[in-house]
């Protein structure tokens, strides 16, 4: 992991020498955002996929992770706004609401990163320079999400979101783990550090 901002970079400057576009997938606690924060440094763009979630009340339990629900398109037009070198109005979600609560302003930079459980579903594929895919064992990923409930950074308790852990988030991404996998340019192992109380 330590290893994989440097190598993702320069990589990324061979192949796209103006705006860089990436996007980080792997299964909910894999470690997506902290390889995020690391490539972006200070002076990149991150968009999250979450951000593009539906309502989570407005849809049925089981479908709330499903890509097919998820604006897209929406991101789509970001993304595009973005390579062009243009700012770009981007939706926030919230983890304590579990809703969309409004917009910000991202600003264009030569590196995007595009990060999330569906950052390599297809029709974000066109927009991506760059396919990383991190993955971790399911106990260390479930013990992150724990860690996250724990201390109040998300709004379900840790019963709630391990019902969903076991019954909506895996099984959802186990569908399309496979072919995001196989997309990837890079595989990060990320196998430690799980937060300690």
């Amino acid at each position: 992991m330590e290893e994989a901002p440097r190598e993702i970079r320069e990589r990324l400057r061979n192949i796209a020498p103006g705006v860089g576009v990436v996007g980080v997938t792997g299964p909910v606690g894999a470690g997506k955002s902290y390889l995020t924060r690391a490539l972006c440094g200070g002076d990149g763009c991150h968009l999250a996929t979450d951000d593009y979630l539906p309502d989570y009340d407005k849809v049925r339990y089981e479908d709330r992770d499903d890509p097919r629900l998820a604006d897209t398109a929406l991101l789509s037009e970001n993304l595009a706004a973005l390579r062009a070198g243009c700012e770009t109005k981007v939706p926030t979600w919230s983890f304590q609401t579990h809703s969309r609560t409004g917009y910000r302003t991202a600003a264009p930079a030569t590196l995007v990163v595009v990060e999330g459980i569906h950052a390599l579903h297809d029709e974000i594929l066109p927009h991506l320079d760059l396919c990383v895919y991190v993955e971790a064992p399911p106990d260390v990923r479930w013990s992150r999400w724990e860690y996250l409930e724990r201390t109040g950074q998300r709004g379900w308790g840790v019963e709630v979101a391990r019902e969903f852990f076991h019954t909506v988030a895996e099984p959802t991404f186990e569908k399309f783990l496979a072919v995001y996998r196989a997309r990837a340019h890079f595989v990060v192992q990320n196998h430690v550090g799980v937060p300690r109380a």
